[in-house]
């Protein structure tokens, strides 16, 4: 049986969000390289939760889940719609302001507009150099917090001077000084922001690390870490051998990468420059755990640990999030609860099915206020579970579907009516594609039904009658790459 909530002060709460983190690439999940010390720590005074998926994997429709508690058919994004506001609803932020909490963000939130502040009372801002719509034409027009802070140390223009790309995995390391690099600027201003709090107040603070989402330009203290550590490749299974095999859309989001083909010593690289960042977001967690420490507020403070979506970093030869394959949609996620809170119990794993929309109403259930009613998102606050989770992703041509159910996961790409399925349990990273198997069909049914089941909108083009009929995949003929996929240049301001 679940316990009881603390009584007392109101709990402080810690929600660390990263981007493109996998729920693989962490030392609890059992990840033979990567370096994750702060978090295999604070997992021992939380729960974590080993089925944590983002059921929409891309930044936006993933973070509106975060702030609203409602599902991508709920909010209205389930293609990554920029430059259209946010709904107005009750958000995460808003509803601990509410109940008397002073609310502050630093790092990302890629919203629209920019400096919309979703409920929080302060938000400093790292996008990325990702300005607004409002000023496309003057590339930089808008600046963020971090670019701002850049221009006072006499540094204007020089955030992305290194070449690096946003959207890629060429990688070398970090041009500026140590502490101007965002991953640092970010904990500083976090500590910093409760350093100013009111005592009389609890408070919910929002670290939003931009990265490890690229560019890929870890310190070199981080990449001589991993100097002596044999890198693990990409594991590729049979049915994504050849790239032409792989489907229409998974073509379209890494035809154009520069990894794409390149040799094992640049993917080397890129994957040694990855986790570096993982980790020098790792130390620097340390860094504000060790400040709340230090200010006597750890003790009352719930911390979360979680990443929007992941990334493919080469798996099945694809460089690209939005996929459903385990790299990409299974997110880590550590929930921390304050101490004496007996609902969660340290040190503890959860198998349940989690979503990254849940954390809303974990939160706010941990924290005794009130879940407006449109969030339906489950807490994770006791014993409530779902059966199976369902995911989506893009429209159309696009448009990419899971169950992910039991053991078994089916990913589904209207394009070319092709269906995958896993067996998760025995083969973790999607190596044998299952569909194929006679022995298969009763579960791959059952998982189209729940398939249609959840369908709504423009679906309907390519599910006739309560059955999948597809649509017709058009030869791929490759996608333009002028852009680089959206390379930042030199700024002046």
């Amino acid at each position: 049986m679940p316990g009881a909530p603390m009584s007392g002060p109101k709990p402080n709460v810690l929600l660390i969000c990263t981007d493109h983190w996998p729920g693989l690439l962490t030392r609890m999940a059992g990840h033979p390289v990567v370096m994750t010390p702060t978090l295999a720590q604070l997992a021992r005074g939380g729960v974590t939760f080993t089925r944590a998926y983002s059921a929409c994997p891309s930044c936006i429709p993933a973070r509106k889940s975060l702030t609203t508690g409602m599902t991508a058919r709920g909010h209205g994004d389930r293609v990554y719609t920029d430059g259209v506001e946010w709904p107005r609803v009750k958000t995460l932020a808003g509803c601990f302001h509410d109940a008397g909490y002073q609310t502050f963000c630093v790092g990302k939130l890629h919203v629209w507009p920019q400096r919309d502040r979703l409920g929080f009372d302060e938000v400093l801002l790292e996008e990325q150099g990702r300005h607004s719509a409002m000023h496309r034409g003057v590339p930089d027009g808008a600046a963020d917090d971090w670019e701002l802070y850049l221009q006072d140390k006499g540094l204007a223009g020089q955030e992305y001077a290194s070449g690096m790309c946003h959207n890629d995995f060429v990688a070398r390391p970090w041009h500026l000084a140590e502490e101007h690099h965002p991953i640092n600027w970010a904990a500083r201003e976090m500590c910093r922001a409760i350093r100013r709090r009111d005592p009389r107040k609890p408070g919910f603070w929002y670290l939003s690390f931009s990265a490890p989402h690229p560019p890929l330009t870890p310190l070199q203290a981080y990449l001589d870490l991993y100097r002596d550590v044999e890198i693990d490749m990409p594991v590729v299974g049979e049915w994504a051998r050849s790239f032409d095999a792989l489907p229409l859309h998974m073509k379209e989001r890494t035809y154009a990468s520069a990894l794409r083909g390149a040799p094992r010593s640049e993917v080397e690289l890129a994957r040694r420059a990855f986790y570096a960042t993982l980790t020098h977001i790792d130390h620097q967690i340390r860094v504000v755990l060790g400040y709340l420490r230090e200010a006597e507020l750890l003790n009352n403070t719930i911390v979360v640990f979680t990443s929007d979506h992941g990334h493919m970093i080469g798996e099945h030869n694809m460089w690209c999030m939005t996929p459903f394959y385990e790299m990409s949609s299974r997110i880590p996620l550590i929930v921390a609860p304050a101490k004496g809170d007996s609902r969660l119990r340290p040190g503890s794993v959860d198998d349940r099915f989690a979503e990254f929309g849940d954390i809303m109403p974990t939160l706010l259930d941990l924290a005794g206020v009130a879940i407006p009613p449109q969030v339906t998102q489950l807490s994770l606050v006791g014993g409530r579970r779902r059966e199976y989770i369902y995911g989506e992703h893009g429209e159309g041509l696009s448009a990419q579907r899971m169950i992910r159910r039991g053991r078994y996961k089916m990913i589904y790409y209207p394009a070319g009516n092709r269906t995958q399925l896993f067996d998760i349990e025995s083969d973790p990273r999607e190596t044998v594609d299952l569909a194929p198997d006679p022995a298969m069909r009763q579960e791959l049914d059952a998982m189209r039904a729940l398939l249609v089941e959840n369908s709504y909108g423009n679906d309907e083009e390519w599910i006739r009658d309560g059955r999948i009929v597809g649509l017709e995949a058009p030869r791929f003929e490759g996608v333009d790459t002028r852009g680089l996929l959206g390379q930042r240049g030199l700024r002046f301001m």
